[in-house]
């Protein structure tokens, strides 16, 4: 069986991701656990630093950043920063994770309450998996949004228990663009409009 965590890894790898940077918490520890040899994870002790380190290393490099976040918490930690990296338009996805999904109706403690709109006006796009088989997908859109001109940081939420799920299910009723039959895969996603930058 091809876990989630392993299907989400293919997809940095296919993109070109050689790193990613972050400061996790119990949210992402299962996000780490199937964490390949062939791309680091450099820990970094505030999220500030975390995004500069990955912004920088992504300007260097011209590679599409990846910093991964502890929950709604670490991303406000990283929100100074994040100015300069949307600023910059460097190509950039922040990935937060989000609490259990049984635990998110209720408005547990850890749970990233709206995460679509966390990061206005900062972000290009953002969004969360609909179900665990979705995650993949919207990595993988995720990428090619920040590395799309105009180039930008894009945000995506995702709950810590999606890692160990089967990254196939009973066939779906989403296409490859995320639609078919006005279904949606992905929940409550968001654009900005970059026409002021």
């Amino acid at each position: 069986m091809v876990s989630v965590s392993d299907a989400f890894y293919r997809v940095l790898r296919r993109h070109g991701v050689t790193a990613v940077f972050g400061n996790p918490g119990s949210n992402e520890l299962s996000f780490l656990t199937g964490l390949p040899d062939d791309i680091p994870y450099y820990l970094v002790l505030q999220e500030g630093a975390a995004i500069a380190i990955a912004d920088g290393y992504a300007q260097a490099s011209d590679t599409i950043g990846f910093l991964n976040l502890h929950a709604a918490s670490g991303t406000g930690n990283s929100m100074g920063c994040m100015t300069n990296t949307a600023d910059c338009h460097t190509p950039m996805v922040i990935m937060a994770g989000q609490q259990a999904r049984r635990y998110v109706p209720v408005g547990a403690m850890l749970t990233n309450v709206d995460p679509v709109k966390l990061g206005d006006p900062l972000v290009k796009w953002s969004g969360e998996p609909l179900r665990p088989q979705d995650g993949p997908a919207l990595v993988s859109k995720g990428l090619m949004l920040a590395n799309s001109a105009p180039r930008g940081v894009v945000y995506l939420s995702v709950p810590l228990d999606d890692w160990a799920q089967p990254a196939r299910t009973a066939p779906s009723n989403c296409s490859r663009s995320g639609r078919s039959s006005g279904t949606r895969c992905w929940r409550r996603t968001r654009s900005t409009p970059w026409s002021r930058r």
